[in-house]
């Protein structure tokens, strides 16, 4: 398995590629200006096609300079508010919560800072799993 490149950005791994327009779409929601911005590196490498929670922890690299990555899976292409996944691979490995493209960069920055815990923003989630912001 293709090692998940370790980018100074935080990384947006593209594990569904059943629609291209869809993941720009993504892409460009992601870097829409907001209060603040995401900073991370898009990752689109088929050999990351349909790969598992596990898989994706499996293949970062022992140094990996994150915390946690975000994925682009099929609910993140498909579905029409575009949440992406996103997995804990510090405190909690695995852990999974995802995340509305407007509020990444709250996750984004928060966690590349260790300003906040994974958990803060899992936690927090509504009931559907989605993290649309701080209530």
């Amino acid at each position: 398995m293709t090692r998940i490149p370790d980018t100074e950005a935080s990384p947006v791994l593209r594990t569904d590629y059943s629609d291209d327009r869809a993941w720009e779409q993504l892409c460009a929601l992601i870097q829409r200006p907001a209060m603040f911005r995401a900073n991370v590196a898009f990752v689109s490498d088929r050999s990351y096609e349909g790969l598992t929670v596990a898989q994706i922890a499996d293949a970062v690299p022992a140094a990996f300079r994150h915390s946690f990555i975000f994925v682009a899976d099929e609910t993140a292409i498909r579905h029409s508010e575009h949440p992406l996944l996103v997995i804990d691979l510090g405190d909690e490995p695995g852990r999974t919560f995802r995340v509305i493209p407007s509020e990444m960069w709250g996750v984004e920055n928060n966690l590349s800072i260790a300003n906040m815990d994974f958990h803060e923003f899992a936690d927090n989630v509504e009931d559907d799993g989605v993290f649309r912001g701080f209530k």
